[in-house]
């Protein structure tokens, strides 16, 4: 299993990112915070591409790893990075199911990891 999803998009920056945003909601997660990591750099002096880091969240998922295994919270929220590299918008995830049961196995979470595996990438197909 790949470590991340990552597609690309015909959509502009700007509404890649509101699509993200709009298939979040519809599959059941929240938005939590928005990192506009051009504009954090540029106002040290840096130059970057565009690059949005969405951070996402569902209380029952949530809840569930963290009662597993406590360290999860160091992998915690999920994020969908909306990002322009090479002339191209692209839509990326990380992969709980390949990133929790290796850091974790004692979690012994089942299918879950891999549930939210397809909401991610559920959410990347229909916003792309």
């Amino acid at each position: 299993m790949n470590f991340d999803y990552t597609v690309t998009t015909q959509k502009d920056f700007d509404s890649a990112v509101s699509s993200v945003e709009a298939q979040i909601a519809a599959n059941g997660f929240r938005v939590l915070y928005v990192h506009d990591v051009q504009k954090d750099v540029a106002e040290k002096g840096f130059t970057l591409q565009p690059f949005k880091i969405i951070e996402l969240c569902n209380a029952k998922y949530a809840t569930e790893f963290l009662n597993a295994e406590i360290k999860i919270g160091l992998c915690m929220p999920c994020k969908i990075n909306v990002y322009q590299k090479d002339g191209e918008i692209y839509i990326s995830s990380m992969q709980p199911g390949a990133i929790l049961p290796t850091f974790f196995p004692q979690a012994n979470l089942g299918e879950k990891p891999a549930e939210v595996d397809k909401i991610l990438r559920d959410i990347i197909d229909k916003a792309k």
